[in-house]
């Protein structure tokens, strides 16, 4: 079967698929989605030396008894200052293991819970002719919105550098679109041909 979209201040609808935008809910993996983009975004370069890494301790610093001191064996101990740390972070990959029809499902969960809440726009008029930030934020101003995320096919530049002026307004291919991205936002704006890949990809 197909819904029927209406497109803003326009008197048309465009036809998209239920399977894709009639999708129910499915906050479980939602949040496994936005938990893996966040996860696989950590560097994970952290490093710190353990007692093996740092210099010295070639030879014990002092006697074993008779100095009054407490009793060492080497200059590298988690003790001393020039010491190694005892648990010490290593580079690791926090990457978490996330199939493709899992991810399918979980962007058309999002992207039909968007459509059922109204924050799910279908308007070709973001797109600008100038890059002047003043024509796209007089735009904008008319949908109420503080985060705004524009889904467009291809980035123009006009667009880009009009919207780069614009604080919490974001510009995404559809190629591109993220799950983080699209729970962040207010209102999502798509453009017809946008939306027609979109429906291509999760088909």
């Amino acid at each position: 079967m197909a819904l029927q979209i209406p497109i803003l201040n326009e008197n048309n609808v465009v036809q998209v698929s239920e399977a894709v935008f009639g999708q129910a809910f499915n906050e479980t993996l939602v949040h496994q989605l936005v938990t893996r983009h966040l996860a696989g975004a950590r560097a994970g370069t952290k490093a710190q030396k353990t007692r093996s890494d740092v210099s010295g301790g070639g030879a014990k610093p002092w006697r074993q008894k008779g100095t009054g001191r407490a009793r060492s064996g080497t200059t590298r101990s988690p003790l001393w200052r020039t010491g190694g740390v005892t648990f010490a972070a290593r580079p690791c990959n926090h990457d978490q293991k996330l199939n493709k029809k899992m991810f399918r499902v979980g962007i058309r969960s999002i992207l039909s819970e968007l459509l059922r809440q109204n924050r799910l726009i279908i308007t070709s008029e973001v797109l600008v002719t100038t890059p002047k930030t003043k024509e796209l934020s007089v735009k904008l101003n008319a949908l109420d919105s503080k985060r705004t995320l524009i889904v467009v096919r291809n980035v123009d530049k006009n667009l880009a550098l009009a919207s780069r002026n614009i604080p919490y307004v974001q510009i995404v291919e559809a190629a591109n679109l993220s799950p983080v991205l699209l729970v962040a936002a207010d209102k999502i704006i798509v453009t017809p041909s946008a939306l027609e890949q979109l429906e291509e990809c999760l088909a």
